[in-house]
């Protein structure tokens, strides 16, 4: 099923606008993607008509606000096929998602275990394993890159033993567009006994995992990247997980009794829940993956297919360009550089013709150090984006590199 962008661009009025005379040209998806109006309209809606906090008020503003925070849930868990509603939960966005999952393992973890990531991953997930590994004197270990920017399975399957704790890798990568095999990765880990984590937030407006049939143990993305309400996020944990590990905040909401003696935490998913959440962005979270799914992922997979490869072919008839990323299995973001030249300089130049790239390390310094590089250029494509704008988009490299060469 083919696309009607045009109608679709009706929804999203910031695309409408020139940036310096130049008609904007948004190629920072990766970063965040924009909002329908729908989206927008939901929040909107809430702080008019129901805004009240959730559980346990006995008002009618308060039931019905939790009635829509709780229906937004189960609408997570079912585009995610989720065993059970109460596996999702709502946190900040993907970052404090695996906070979570790493600061509760801590108690699980003793000297000598260790964590697999990849040489790939944002810094997001890599941060937190690290402060992990410093509380519990576990050891941290990395699953090497080839030049194409694809993991290399050997090294991984090397690296697995009956010390492996845990392996968090992204399901695709923000800086090099690579869709890495996760179901590999987790059949691997499983079989020495490790749980595994997805860094969720590329996949998104890209991909729809099925979580179940994934057989993943947890899985962290963020609504901002999915046309969603920036603040929110979900993290899924399979319920013996979930069980296993103890709260990461102490505070509202995620209490069953306190006393001074003691307190017993609620059921799940309140338990990793505490304090008054973003209610609006978890109700809007789920208005932008009915939007999503309306218009269909695997259409909107194939759209970006598209313009990925048509921009790839256009890209690389440029003399000097060096592209980075080339897996098999990619979503459409480009990462490259203009030989010699700055990707910050190509970056601002091409602003001025009105096109919104991404420029620098992209949270993913070691990827940089491993092509021995200070950054990149990254333009990333969503299902608004046009072929008339990547024509306009290789207009501008074309022009930065005139200039600056």
């Amino acid at each position: 099923m083919s696309l009607d962008v045009q109608k679709l661009r009706k929804q999203f009025p910031i695309l409408d606008q020139k940036i310096n005379g130049y008609p904007l040209v948004y190629f920072d998806n990766a970063a965040t993607s924009q909002k329908p109006k729908v989206v927008v309209e939901t929040l909107e809606n809430f702080y008019y008509k129901y805004n009240a906090n959730i559980h346990r008020g006995v008002h009618t503003l308060s039931q019905e606000a939790t009635n829509l925070y709780e229906e937004a849930r189960k609408t997570l868990q079912k585009h995610y096929t989720i065993k059970h509603s109460h596996e999702v939960i709502f946190t900040s966005g993907t970052t404090e998602s695996i906070n979570l999952v790493a600061s509760s393992f801590t108690s699980l973890l003793e000297k000598g275990d260790e964590i697999i990531i990849s040489q790939m991953e944002h810094h997001s997930n890599i941060v937190p394993w690290q402060l992990l590994c410093e509380r519990t004197g576990a050891v941290l270990k990395v699953i090497p890159i080839s030049k194409s920017g694809e993991l290399i399975l050997e090294s991984y399957n090397q690296l697995l033993s009956k010390k492996t704790k845990l392996v968090a890798v992204l399901h695709v990568s923000n800086t090099l567009g690579t869709i890495n095999p996760v179901e590999k990765i987790i059949h691997k880990a499983h079989q020495v006994g490790a749980a595994v984590l997805l860094d969720g937030a590329q996949a998104g407006m890209h991909l729809k995992p099925d979580l179940q049939k994934l057989d993943v143990d947890f899985y962290a993305t963020s609504a901002h990247k999915m046309c969603g309400p920036t603040g929110v996020g979900m993290l899924y944990g399979k319920e013996k997980w979930l069980n296993k590990l103890p709260p990461y905040q102490g505070g509202g909401e995620m209490i069953k009794e306190v006393t001074f003696a003691k307190t017993t935490y609620a059921d799940l998913p309140h338990k990793f829940e505490a304090g008054t959440p973003n209610i609006a962005g978890g109700i809007a979270f789920a208005t932008a993956i009915d939007f999503l799914n309306e218009i269909g992922i695997e259409t909107i997979y194939q759209h970006e297919n598209k313009l990925l490869t048509y921009a790839t072919e256009q890209l690389t008839q440029i003399e000097d360009i060096e592209l980075y990323g080339t897996a098999k299995r990619k979503s459409a973001v480009l990462s490259f550089n203009l030989k010699n030249i700055h990707p910050f300089d190509v970056g601002t130049i091409i602003d001025k013709l009105g096109v919104a790239v991404r420029t620098g390390h992209h949270c993913t310094q070691p990827i940089m150090d491993y092509y021995n590089i200070q950054g990149t250029v990254r333009a990333s494509f969503a299902f608004y984006n046009t072929f008339e704008e990547v024509d306009a988009f290789i207009k501008a490299v074309k022009k930065a590199k005139t200039m600056l060469s």
